[in-house]
């Protein structure tokens, strides 16, 4: 319980440093004018994805290997079944960074 709640406020904390770096960053601007805003919200947009997809992959993964420890003679069928929503997640994430990427090196 501990852990959790050290976790949450790290958490909170880099969400406020955030918040207070946040504005000078919207306000940067470049040689041409143009601000750089975008460069930040990929970055966040992309670590949030990732993020997700990451704790979502770890959650099947730990029902699939628990699943099979109680049943190990069922684990082929666990095993179908656990790789189409893996494959999923993971493209989620790849997605995600494809349209970082774009935002970030296409103007």
């Amino acid at each position: 319980m501990q852990a959790s709640i050290h976790q949450a406020a790290k958490a909170l904390l880099l969400l406020t440093l955030i918040t207070v770096i946040a504005p000078s960053a919207a306000f940067a601007q470049t040689a041409e004018g143009a601000s750089t805003l975008h460069y930040f919200g990929a970055a966040i947009g992309a670590g949030i994805a990732v993020i997700g997809a990451g704790m979502g992959i770890g959650k099947l993964t730990s029902a699939a290997v628990e699943s099979i420890a109680r049943q190990p003679q069922a684990a082929r069928e666990i095993t179908a079944a656990f790789q189409l929503p893996l494959f999923l997640l993971e493209g989620v994430a790849v997605i995600a960074l494809g349209v970082a990427f774009v935002v970030i090196f296409v103007k």
